[in-house]
This record gives structure tokens, sequence and C-alpha cells, in this order.
């Protein structure tokens, strides 16, 4: 009985031992595509429909979809979600040339909130829309960001516009 319990011990352990393969694996770079429009659009101050939509405009696939074809120049994507849109252009590698961005609703940055708030104290922040516009220009892209905000002070009504760091326009 010793020998048994011996036995399956060895075994046992003799199995383990050769579990642990060690493989090489390839290394793999990782590129983004689209850097100077990620680069422009910045992610710290976007609220989440827009900086969810921002990436699947920088990493859509262009070659890889069903509409492609090498005998055009451009290709207009729409990219939708419930509270904005993003109208993308592309050239035939995929590279983001300009976009046309609306989003309604979405939480506004801080410099923003605080500017308005400064100019028109006693007023309420009702509706907001967020308009940005991307277009590449040589090495690097222009972005523009403004902020249409509706302000609300008992039966009055105005609207201002902003860009992102509350300047007003």
């Amino acid at each position: 009985m010793k020998k048994i319990i011996f036995g399956l011990l060895f075994i046992g352990l003799t199995i383990q031992s050769f579990a642990q393969v060690i493989v090489a694996l390839p290394e793999i770079e990782i590129m983004a595509t689209n850097y100077k429009y990620l680069s422009k659009a910045g992610f710290e101050n976007a609220a989440l429909p827009v900086e969810t939509l921002q990436r699947k405009v920088a990493t859509f696939d262009l070659e890889n979809a069903d509409f492609y074809s090498d005998d055009y120049d451009t290709y207009e994507v729409s990219f939708y979600l419930p509270d904005g849109y993003i109208l993308a252009t592309y050239d035939k590698d995929g590279n983001v040339m300009r976009t046309a961005e609306k989003f309604e609703n979405v939480k506004l940055p801080r410099a923003v909130i605080d500017s308005v708030a400064k100019t028109y104290p006693n007023w309420v922040f009702t509706k907001d829309i967020y308009q940005v516009s991307y277009y590449e220009s040589g090495d690097t892209g222009k972005i523009t960001k403004k902020y249409k905000i509706t302000l609300e002070n008992n039966d009055h009504k105005i609207k201002v516009k902003v860009d992102e760091n509350g300047n007003f326009l």
C-alpha cells in the first residue's frame, strides 16, 4: 500500500514539473491610428459620450469596412449616439481628414461653468450644445471647440457662446 501511495505521489509531482513551459511570443507594435486627431481631441475634460465617439472615430478600420474600395479618395462615415454624432471624413488610407461633431446636454468643463456663472450670476443653465470641428492641415490638425449655452432667469432667456477655456465668443 505504501508503494502505491508513494508511486502516485511521485507521478503527481513529476507531472506538475512539466506544466511550466516557457514560450517566447513574437513582439507586437501598437500604433495609434489617427494620432493627430487623438492628440487634438484631448479627453481630459471631455464628457463620456464625446470621448466614446471620438475614440470610435480614431480607431475605425476603414480598409476592412464593407463599403471600402480603392476607387475613392475620401470616405464620409457617421457615428451616432443618442447624445450626439460625429461626421468624419477619411482619406483612402484611413486617416481622419476632418470632422464635424455635435453633442447636446453634455457635462460642461469647470472652466466653462465658472466663466458663465461669474458673468451671469443668477441665471440657470438649461441647455447646452457642444460643437467640435477638426481639420487636418499639413503636419498638424486644427481643432475648434465651442459651447452654445442657453440660460434662463425667470421669464428671460439668453444664449451665449464660449470656447473650451470659458472665453466668450
